[in-house]
């Protein structure tokens, strides 16, 4: 029945220690503007540039094009800097789940808010890669599709790389309202996880199919899903 899991990064799959969020509120008060902790939650899992001008004009600021582009690239140096004193790992029982499902004939993808660059610096850090024999069979960033989250964009991205045409045998899953979002627009199963920075009640009240402790739950979900069938 299914046939391609969709997964977030940070807070889904991997344990970034909420770096993300530390830079993208830093860099961004740098500028002047006030960031607070509902707008910071607003924009989990977007794309970051679209992210930070959201949050400059909420705190008060005028996100002209300089700004926000002096803004991306001070995001990027925190994080840099933050993941080299403190580097990502992945989440329990991740790529345990992972595996068992690839041996199950399933494709496994990541989406994520990131840039390109910052996702290439991640995924060698944990020793995950793209193609065959590799733990994945498609990675999309933001930057490469019109629109990152809530827009469907990457979800269907992934679908055109791994060859998958029917949405209904589609699971993709995150840990951020826009990762919901961005699942139901796409018309995927939608799972929600609780290994971010949202628990259960910030996420039930979203638009779902599911709410998980987490990604090494999926195999679970799956069969049961199929006994369903």
């Amino acid at each position: 029945m299914i046939e391609l899991i969709v997964c977030d990064m940070a807070g889904t799959t991997v344990d970034e220690h909420a770096d993300v969020y530390r830079a993208l509120e830093n860099s961004v008060r740098e500028t002047g503007a006030e960031v607070t902790a509902q707008n910071l939650q607003a924009w989990m899992g977007a794309e970051k540039r679209e992210a930070i001008t959201a949050l400059i004009a909420l705190g008060g600021g005028v996100p002209e094009t300089r700004l926000v582009d002096a803004t991306f690239e001070r995001f990027r140096e925190l994080l840099f800097s933050y993941y080299e004193q403190n580097p990502p790992v992945a989440l329990p029982g991740v790529v345990e789940a992972f595996q068992k499902l690839a041996a199950q004939g399933i494709k496994i993808a990541l989406t994520t808010g990131f840039s390109r660059d910052v996702a290439s610096v991640i995924l060698p850090q944990l020793g995950w890669a793209v193609g065959e024999g590799e733990l994945l069979d498609a990675v999309v960033t933001a930057d490469e599709v019109a629109a990152g989250r809530p827009a469907p964009y990457m979800i269907h991205r992934v679908m055109e790389l791994t060859g998958i045409r029917d949405v209904r045998k589609v699971i993709a899953a995150g840990d951020t309202v826009n990762d919901l979002q961005a699942a139901k627009n796409a018309g995927v199963i939608a799972v929600g996880v609780l290994t971010g920075e949202l628990g259960r009640g910030d996420l039930e009240i979203h638009e779902h199919d599911v709410i998980l402790d987490g990604v090494a739950q999926l195999p679970e979900f799956i069969s049961h899903l199929e006994a369903k069938a």
